[in-house]
């Protein structure tokens, strides 16, 4: 399949480029990038692109390479009633996203070569690329560790226990180490056990309303602190998964000044929510670590902004409608997020002024991409063509339904305004806006 993208705006966050222009993508690599000197200024296509070439119309659309996410649950293998490898990857294709990292936490958990072998074969035959992590310790328990070597040599991205802390930090330290060694990022879920409450709702206004015991920032920032004195002395790839409250970013803005080796993500929704949506949208709106309060968001947004907080990851989280239908107190954690990400960045954050546009989207491609050492998020001649196409101004409304099995969004029936026209993967249109 061959493509030709006409009169786009072409916005590559890896090398500032931002221009007017054309893409021709032949044979699934980028073959040629025309900057137009004025919006009439037509190269001759019919000179440049082979008769069977697709011919895109750009005009009022953004091209950016396609988007990477570090953090998805594609419940497969075990919990495929949540979300299977082909529906996350359609819900993928459907965000913008052409690579997407998953994470260990199935049933069993990817601890073992066998589960990961048949993981990453069935992966390779998808539309999008899905790389896989492994977990850190053995079934999630934080007593031992995996075998990372063996691991890592049959394909695991990196490594995770998320969903769990890896609360022991002689374990930890010993994780670092080999990751280091490795040279693999290690993405931790940083919530004290024994700082907790009760999960998913943040402790404080929401959670005495609702008579429960709430989770506090403390259990967050403190584990962070813990691990980033550990890896000081090491200087693994350490990465601080869905950071939410504003003493973890002070941690983390003191950390890189002072020369730590750190990466951290924040999800969409802590950039656009607040716990105030628990008491509006009930269980769709819980989720681990909880949506905090106004002075967590800004924090989030300015640590965004001045670069202490590195990507945008969706923290993709499915349930059935079952089981997001029990009380707060109840129901698993976790909203989905891939479908919604770039309507929640533009509307929350570009639209108002908060965040640039080429900032969302460094944050979306450049950064994971720099995480895991991948040949992505970029656009650059002779580069595989991985390009999302999508119209910033373009309003729509939430649906209650998803290319995901699931629908556990508390965003269902709002108005985002930015949306997904085109995705493009190894040269292919894996989504087109309907």
């Amino acid at each position: 399949m061959n493509i030709y993208i006409n009169n786009a705006r072409i916005i590559d966050p890896a090398t500032a480029m931002d221009i007017r222009g054309d893409l021709y993508i032949k044979d699934g690599v980028i073959r040629g990038i025309y900057e137009r000197a004025h919006e009439n200024s037509d190269p001759d296509i019919k000179k440049i692109a082979a008769e069977d070439t697709i011919i895109i119309d750009g005009t009022g659309l953004i091209a950016s390479p396609g988007f990477i996410d570090v953090h998805s649950h594609f419940r497969d293998p075990g919990l495929t009633y949540k979300e299977d490898i082909i529906t996350g990857a359609s819900a993928a294709a459907a965000g913008g996203y052409t690579t997407v990292v998953c994470m260990a936490n199935t049933k069993p958990v990817v601890d073992n070569e066998e589960v990961l072998d048949d993981l990453i074969k069935r992966e390779s035959a998808l539309p999008v690329n899905v790389l896989q992590d492994a977990s850190v310790t053995i079934g999630l328990e934080g007593r031992e560790l995996t075998d990372m070597e063996t691991l890592k040599k049959h394909g695991a991205a990196g490594f995770t226990d998320d969903g769990v802390p890896v609360c022991d930090k002689e374990l930890l330290r010993e994780a670092l180490l080999k990751c280091r060694e490795l040279d693999v990022p290690i993405s931790l879920h940083e919530e004290d056990p024994a700082l907790l409450g009760s999960p998913g709702v943040n402790r404080g206004r929401v959670s005495d309303a609702l008579s429960l015991k709430g989770a506090p920032s403390e259990a967050e920032y403190k584990l962070v602190m813990r691990d980033l004195h550990i890896n000081r002395s090491i200087g693994a790839k350490l990465d601080i998964q869905h950071v939410s409250a504003k003493e973890t970013v002070e941690a983390l803005r003191t950390a890189k000044a002072e020369g730590i080796r750190v990466f951290s993500e924040v999800t969409p929704q802590h950039l656009s929510s607040t716990e105030d949506l628990v008491l509006k949208k009930g269980s769709l709106a819980r989720v681990n670590p909880p949506l905090r309060t106004e002075a967590d968001r800004q924090a989030l947004i300015a640590g965004l902004r001045d670069g202490t907080i590195d990507i945008v990851a969706t923290d993709h989280a499915p349930h059935s409608k079952e089981e997001k239908s029990r009380p707060v107190e109840t129901a698993p954690s976790g909203m989905t997020g891939l479908e919604t990400a770039l309507g929640l960045l533009l509307t929350n954050l570009y639209a108002t002024g908060e965040l640039s546009l080429s900032r969302i989207l460094y944050c979306l491609t450049k950064a994971p991409a720099d995480l895991y050492g991948l040949d992505a998020g970029r656009i650059r001649l002779g580069g595989t063509a991985d390009v999302v196409l999508f119209d910033p101004d373009r309003k729509w409304i939430v649906p209650d339904e998803f290319y995901s099995k699931a629908s556990n969004t508390p965003y269902i029936g709002d108005e985002l305004k930015g949306r997904v026209i085109y995705t493009i993967c190894r040269g292919k249109i894996v989504y087109s806006c309907k």
